[in-house]
């Protein structure tokens, strides 16, 4: 409401809210279904689209129990990845009414972002959805193990208490992030660095519960 009102001439009038489930930047956190309720009420009254960006929707749904089809009924358009949390090679999707996806199937036609003879991606995106969803609660699982003992770690600054799914942040207490990185990765170990003091981990379905164990001793050795 204290974007929305009042208006500026200064600045182009909003037509859209986007929202984030689960959140990256946020450390994988989880939307509260009434906070979207909230959010999304006050964008129709203002006669805002919504759209949901649900690259990891799946892991929402996992960690707090509501399920998708409730979060995208809140929302005109929502799109979907199946090769993060659900492990596919590439593929996603927007779901929305008829005439949102003629128009959507023309804006990609017309960026040249067609595709032919893609049965064989639908197909592994298929697989990872009847296959991979129940198993999400194991990455939560292990990027929660990770970010305790890191936490315990000096250093090192991991909220290890706001960690829900399976993204965690990790503060290098000032050392080069980067540096960081390209050291774990000798070891195997593939992280990101997000910023110069920040680094991103995440678990998926190549992640066992032992490797969390030798990604923890890994950080122990650190100088």
């Amino acid at each position: 409401e204290a974007v929305l009102s009042p208006r500026d001439d200064h600045f182009a009038p909003p037509s859209l809210v986007c929202i984030e489930n689960t959140h990256n930047r946020g450390g994988g956190s989880v939307w509260p279904l009434a906070q979207i309720e909230s959010v999304t009420s006050a964008a129709r009254q203002h006669g805002l689209a919504l759209h949901l960006d649900g690259a990891r929707l799946w892991n929402a749904s996992a960690a707090s129990g509501v399920s998708e089809s409730e979060y995208a009924g809140h929302f005109d358009t929502v799109s979907v990845c199946f090769s993060k949390g659900l492990g596919a090679p590439v593929g996603s999707a927007l779901a929305g009414t008829a005439d949102l996806i003629a128009k959507a199937r023309f804006y990609r036609k017309q960026q040249g972002g067609a595709m032919r003879q893609v049965g064989i991606l639908a197909a592994a995106a298929m697989h990872a959805l009847e296959h991979n969803r129940a198993r999400l609660a194991d990455d939560h699982a292990n990027c929660g193990t990770l970010a305790n003992g890191l936490a315990k770690l000096p250093g090192l600054e991991v909220d290890a208490a706001g960690t829900e799914t399976n993204l965690l942040f990790i503060g290098t207490g000032g050392r080069d992030a980067a540096a960081l990185a390209k050291r774990l990765d000798e070891s195997g170990i593939r992280l990101l660095a997000t910023g110069p003091h920040t680094l991103r981990a995440v678990t998926n379905l190549t992640v066992t519960a032992g490797e969390i164990a030798q990604v923890l001793k890994a950080f122990e050795q650190l100088p």
